[in-house]
């Protein structure tokens, strides 16, 4: 049971990363409703899950020798895949990428940050 309310906890804190991605991002929109947005997020969290750990492992070195900054590179490209497989999401050129993509891990990282500090009080 722990582990469903954890995907569903990452579910919603992409879809609020996508949110907040989309409101201060020109260039990132998102015209879907709200099936579309948990669709979305759903898609985000399994690609998190299952494709990033396989890019880190082929692409240590590479995180290595940028100190950790090819690591911002593979959460684009998960970013760019979740464009091509959900049509109400528009990106809009690489920079609005790039700024999407530091946006959700800022957004993940304070969900997160939050969650543990209330959990733990």
């Amino acid at each position: 049971m722990k582990l469903i309310g954890g995907l569903i906890f990452i579910v919603f804190s992409n879809a609020i990363a996508l949110l907040a991605a989309a409101e201060f991002i020109l260039g990132f929109t998102f015209t879907g409703g709200f099936i579309d947005l948990v669709i979305a997020a759903g898609v985000l969290t399994l690609a998190n899950t299952l494709l990033r750990p396989i890019l880190k492992l082929f692409f240590g070195p590479l995180i290595v020798l940028t100190f950790g900054f090819f690591a911002i590179a593979i959460n684009a490209v998960i970013l760019y895949i979740l464009d091509i497989l959900i049509d109400p999401l528009i990106i809009d050129g690489y920079i609005p990428l790039l700024w999407a993509t530091l946006i959700i891990a800022l957004v993940n990282f304070l969900i997160n940050l939050s969650a543990k500090f209330l959990y733990k009080h």
